[in-house]
C-alpha cells in the first residue's frame, strides 16, 4: 500500500521561511518522479515544483522560482520543500505526489500517488 504522509505545515508570517516534507513508503521511491501542488480555498489544485528521479532535474512553478527548492533523499525516501519568504498568497493545502513516468511534470494527471496534505497559513 503505497502512502505519502507531508508534514511541516503551519501558521508563520509573512517573509518566514517553512520546510514541507513527504515521507513515502509501499512505492520502489527512487523511481518515481516527485512533485509538489497547492489549492487555495476557492481554487483550483496548482503545480509549485517537481523533481526528477535521481534529482537532476527540478521544476518550479513561477510563483515560487526563487523562493523556494524542491529536494529529495531517495535513502530516506522524502521529499522536501523549502519555502522562504512566504507570502499570503502561498496560503493553501500542500500536497505531494508520485509519478512513475516523467522526468517531474507539472500535470496533476500524471501522478499516480497523492498525499492527503499539509495546511500552510501565512499571515500578513
Amino acid at each position: 500500500q503505497v502512502q505519502l504522509v507531508e508534514s511541516g505545515g503551519g501558521l508563520v508570517q509573512a517573509g518566514e521561511s517553512l520546510r514541507l516534507s513527504c515521507a513515502a513508503s509501499g512505492l520502489t521511491f527512487s523511481t518515481y518522479a516527485m512533485g509538489w501542488f497547492r489549492q487555495a480555498p476557492g481554487k483550483e489544485r496548482e503545480f509549485v515544483a517537481s523533481i526528477s528521479r535521481n534529482g537532476g532535474l527540478t521544476f518550479y512553478a513561477d510563483s515560487v522560482k526563487g523562493r523556494s527548492t524542491i529536494s529529495r533523499d531517495n535513502a530516506k525516501t522524502t521529499v522536501y520543500l523549502q519555502m522562504n519568504d512566504l507570502k499570503s498568497e502561498d496560503t493553501a493545502v500542500y500536497y505531494c505526489a508520485a509519478a512513475i513516468y516523467g522526468l517531474g511534470s507539472r500535470r496533476g494527471s500524471d501522478y499516480n500517488y497523492w498525499g492527503q496534505g499539509t495546511q500552510v497559513t501565512v499571515s500578513s
